[in-house]
């Protein structure tokens, strides 16, 4: 079954999906968003009890205020701010409908869901990387005690757990299930936790390891994972531990392999950035375009919300230009 046509179909009912889908109804273009899970579903799956590094008003779009009680946002407060701008712009939004492939070309694509084919003249990708963590690639990855995304401590009190990771989330991680008095142990590639880690919580997680209370491998990584323990690979040789839980905070990256499937060509750079116009987020699809983090790579410190505010117009200004003649 195939739906009406649009002008722009969005894929991602992100911040930056939102800004697309904002700046479409400003420019009196018709549009629809496409999201395979609920409303701002990254920003969902962020821990429960997350504060942003920004503050509210730099995460701000179309003109709708952010208000929160603190400085800086919490996790809770985004996701009510979102819905409040669904809700003012009353965006075209279908949710949990997954995009399987996108035929045809730019004028007449016909992009194909789970639940049917819509007809649009371009296409915006903005589908950001927290769904696709970094795997281990490890024996025992794949069994339920194992966690790429973290909710809250409570679950691990009084558990055995391994952190694998040296940023940021991995140092937030160790810190809130060791003061639920969860057993950590942070396994750590390099010699040093990563010099980006917040300036106001690295003494804190420096002085629990130097006192032993969070026990760290530096050097080190997990080789197997099994039930009741892992292995680990340690300067001083391969050791087991005894383990309950692995919260394996490595980070995330772009769903390559969606990219890839509806044509967008990747770089051989160290970072696997998507290949795009720089001026106008153009792939080398012509008519399809990227938005946001997922333009970074695997460079995922590139693109933010607060500083993607701008690709929306960009890509609204080609659009009008050489796919929207009115």
């Amino acid at each position: 079954m195939e739906t009406d046509y649009y002008d722009i179909l969005i894929v991602g009912a992100g911040p930056v999906g939102f800004s697309c889908g904002i700046e479409a109804a400003k420019r009196g273009l018709s549009y629809r968003i496409v999201e395979k899970g609920c409303l701002v579903n990254s920003i969902y799956h962020f821990p429960t009890n997350m504060t942003f590094f920004s503050t509210s008003e730099r995460l701000e779009i179309g003109d709708v205020p952010f208000i929160a009680h603190g400085y800086k946002p919490t996790r809770r407060e985004a996701l009510e701010y979102y819905r409040r701008v669904k809700e003012k712009w009353e965006l075209n939004v279908s949710l949990y409908e997954e995009v399987l492939g996108i035929d045809g070309e730019a004028g007449d694509f016909r992009i194909r869901t789970s639940r049917t084919v819509y007809r649009a003249g371009a296409v915006i990708l903005a589908t950001g990387f927290y769904d696709t963590p970094n795997l281990l690639d490890v024996p025992g990855e794949d069994l339920p005690k194992v966690k790429h995304f973290f909710d809250e401590p409570h679950p691990y009190a009084y558990h055995k757990v391994a952190v694998i990771g040296a940023g940021n989330s991995a140092v937030d991680v160790a810190l809130e299930t060791f003061r639920r008095s969860a057993e950590v142990t942070m396994i750590i590639r390099g010699p040093e936790l990563k010099s980006s880690v917040k300036y106001w919580v690295k003494p804190d997680i420096e002085n629990r390891i130097s006192e032993k209370a969070i026990i760290a491998h530096f050097n080190s990584r997990v080789t197997a994972i099994r039930e009741g323990e892992i292995d680990v690979e340690t300067p001083e040789g391969i050791i087991t531990l005894e383990n309950d839980f692995v919260l394996a905070m490595t980070g995330y990256r772009p769903n390559y392999t969606f990219l890839e499937s509806l044509g967008v060509e990747i770089g051989e750079d160290a970072f696997r950035t998507p290949l795009i116009d720089m001026e106008t987020f153009e792939t080398r699809r012509s008519g399809i375009f990227l938005a946001g983090v997922v333009c970074g790579g695997l460079k995922t410190g590139r693109w933010f919300i607060e500083n993607a505010h701008d690709h929306a117009l960009r890509i609204f200004d080609c659009l009008e230009q050489q796919y929207i003649k009115g």
